[in-house]
């Protein structure tokens, strides 16, 4: 092994043999956790005997932490601003039930040394925050470094608390479903996802550059509930296609192996987020249950992209949700019978021993969803939170996610509800993973100035600008109405369910639309050639359960029943009495009506996809990448990555809870399990079945 460029801040270099090493607890001697030259197993065990118990508790968790660039002036920092030191209340989210306390002392006193960003800066500023935590961290006994975790950052889309956190500042791709959209795309042309190893091997230059190591990310979840709200973060409903991207993606984030110039991944959520009870997410209480009602589905559906990542994925994470007796039948994976127990997967030991590592054979470490001693407790809410601490923990899981609660896991341990042997089995698995990275050696500290130009310099910037035209998948194409003719006039509007929303996306579209150059934008839908309308719906709480079932219907003011049976109305894009004016009057005329919409999800578009000559669908993709397929300046490529349902019938619900199509099959092949009569694959006017894989080409 070559000897690493080794950086130290407050502690001192030691020689041996010629070499240079840390000397992280500063004795004067090589010890084993500090010798880069032996394994990482070798030299978590050695840490792992000299950590005290207060130490291990503080490593086993995970929290968001803020920066002090968004704090006021006022408010106390470090580190010439840049690490926040505020002391904030509980109860400020819905993960968090504990004071949260400076980031010094955090590091120093709580012993906490895994962090979660979820702001938006520079890649300069998050280098050097990684590096003032690193600084701290390297003063403290052990001189145990700090870790930092993101939720993915190179996906375009509308900000969710932790999701879409840094678009424009890291190379921005289309969602996922766009990237499978692209991917299905090049299939069909006789190619493969390879387009997926540039994504990720952009995404690891970019994020390493700047000091972030880890990733939650991707969801190898395969949709099979349309009323999901979290399918805009999937890859679709093909468990063959998920299971394809999801290995390209651990094996360009991670390589071969872990090691320096990696990032490490959190593949989530394990054993599968898609069979929900009718959509609802276990985010809140009506969504606690995964349901199996289809013989064969778990095994079939949603084990396989886990499956296939199992040897090779640094960590994953369990769903919140937990296996319902109720509504499942029988299921068997690899021939042997499954066992329901009704707990959060964090908490479930048969799938986290049995079906995870025994069979699987995964040997990384499980890294709890945010919030499951506290809110997302689902099955375990009667236990005291030692004792939630205690189940999780002994039921497989490494790591809590969002909490600084050391009281409480230090009183499981305590208690002897958790044993010291499964704590310091815990820490080993999650000490490998930093050994690994090099984050004791030569990553302990990134380049920060040189951040920004890296990210700036990063492939990833091309190639999302190729994903997002091979994206669009256009759906329905009448009498030849695509392509445009370049210099047609447009009048060009967005449709939201907010109408602040739809104003400034409106002059977004507008504004690269004419930078473009493909289309003459007007203001005057009257004198238009063609009328561009996109539908960007909306529906749902990503955190809060609707009163009833998930709306997927363009609809505004909708007369609905919640499930206690009390009336409240729906809105999914407002003004839709506009778009069908716009519509209907640019058809009276003459005039072409495309529509595109954003496929966040399997929206029902039986109502407006016959007011449009031409319907397109997108996934948060750039406006000025739609028009150049419009004016085929760019072919024609995406293909659906899933089923759009072809009425509200096909996933009505009865008063027994039961959809008519079956909540844990892909869209793909619900018709085998639909009653007598009914498809679940809307049909356009034109014949065309927009199911997965559908996509018109020009010519």
């Amino acid at each position: 092994m070559e000897q690493p460029q080794l950086e130290v801040r407050s502690k001192q270099l030691v020689e041996v043999d010629g070499l240079q090493f840390k000397d992280l607890n500063g004795n004067g001697e090589l010890d084993a956790y500090e010798d880069w030259r032996l394994p990482p197993q070798e030299r978590a065990a050695d840490l792992v005997g000299q950590m005290t118990i207060e130490e291990k508790v503080g490593f086993m968790l995970i929290n968001s932490r803020f920066t002090g660039y968004q704090t006021e002036d006022h408010e106390p920092k470090s580190h010439d601003g840049v690490l926040d030191e505020r002391i904030i209340e509980a109860g400020t989210n819905i993960f968090a039930t504990r004071k949260v306390f400076g980031t010094t002392e955090t590091i120093e006193r709580m012993h906490l040394r895994h962090f979660i960003l979820r702001e938006n800066e520079a890649p300069s500023r998050v280098a050097a925050w990684a590096n003032a935590m690193n600084e701290v961290a390297e003063g403290t006994r052990l001189g145990i470094p700090v870790l930092i975790t993101s939720n993915s950052r190179n996906e375009n889309g509308e900000m969710v608390f932790g999701m879409n956190d840094a678009i424009g500042i890291f190379s921005t791709f289309p969602a996922t479903l766009g990237i499978a959209a692209s991917v299905l795309g090049d299939q069909a042309d006789g190619g493969d996802a390879s387009i997926v190893d540039g994504f990720a091997a952009a995404v690891r230059h970019e994020w390493v550059a700047t000091g972030l190591r880890k990733g939650y990310m991707y969801m190898a979840d395969v949709v099979t509930d349309p009323r999901w709200q979290r399918t805009y973060g999937t890859f679709g409903e093909s468990p063959e296609l998920v299971s394809d991207i999801i290995t390209r993606i651990v094996d360009g984030l991670q390589g071969e192996e872990l090691g320096p110039d990696s990032l490490s991944t959190t593949i989530k959520h394990f054993p599968g987020g898609g069979p929900r009870e009718n959509g609802f997410d276990p985010h809140y209480a009506e969504g606690k249950w995964n349901c199996y009602p289809t013989p064969g589905s778990l095994e079939t559906y949603h084990l396989p992209p886990f499956e296939a990542v199992a040897a090779k994925a640094a960590s994953f994470m369990p769903y919140y949700s937990a296996p319902s007796v109720q509504r499942s039948v029988y299921q068997t994976f690899r021939e042997e019978e499954v066992y329901y127990e009704e707990v959060g997967y964090a908490f479930n030991d048969y799938f986290l021993r049995h079906v995870l590592r025994d069979r699987l054979g995964f040997t990384g470490y499980v890294n709890s969803d945010s919030g499951i001693t506290d809110n997302m407790c689902w099955g375990v809410e009667h236990l005291d939170r030692p004792s939630r601490f205690a189940k999780a923990i002994m039921a497989g899981t490494d790591m809590i996610a969002d909490s600084n609660n050391i009281e409480d896991l230090q009183a499981a341990i305590d208690q002897g509800k958790v044993s010291m042997s499964r704590v310091d089995e815990a820490c080993q698995r999650l000490a490998v993973e930093m050994f690994a990275l090099g984050i004791f050696d030569g990553q302990t500290y990134v380049d920060a100035p040189a951040a920004d130009e890296k990210v700036k310099a990063s492939p990833g910037w091309a190639l999302a600008d190729e994903v997002h035209h091979k994206s669009v998948v256009v759906l329905k194409n009448s009498g030849g109405t695509l392509p445009l003719a370049v210099g047609s006039s447009a009048y060009v509007e967005v449709f939201h369910k907010s109408g602040e929303q739809a104003e400034l996306k409106t002059k977004q579209a507008r504004e690269e639309i004419t930078a473009a150059g493909a289309l003459q934008v007007v203001d005057d839908a009257d004198a238009a050639d063609v009328v561009l309308l996109l539908l960007d719906p909306q529906s749902g709480d990503y955190f809060n359960a609707t009163p009833g079932l998930l709306e997927l219907t363009l609809c505004e003011d909708k007369p609905l029943r919640s499930i206690a049976g009390e009336p409240y109305t729906e809105t999914t894009v407002s003004d839709l009495r506009r778009f069908r004016d716009l519509a209907g009057a640019a058809r009276e005329r003459g005039a072409k009506v495309v529509l595109s919409v954003n496929v966040s999800l399997p929206w029902i578009l039986d109502d407006v996809e016959p007011l449009a000559d031409a319907v397109v669908a997108g996934f948060s993709t750039f406006y000025d990448a739609q028009v150049d397929v419009l004016t085929g300046r760019t072919p024609a490529h995406g293909k659906l990555p899933i089923t759009l349902p072809a009425s509200e019938a096909v996933i009505a619900v009865d008063e027994d809870g039961i959809c008519a199509s079956p909540n844990d099959v892909p869209g793909y092949a619900k018709d085998a399990h639909m009653p007598e009569g009914m498809t679940y694959a809307y049909v356009d006017a034109d014949g065309n079945t927009w199911a997965l894989g559908h996509g018109l080409r020009y010519g």
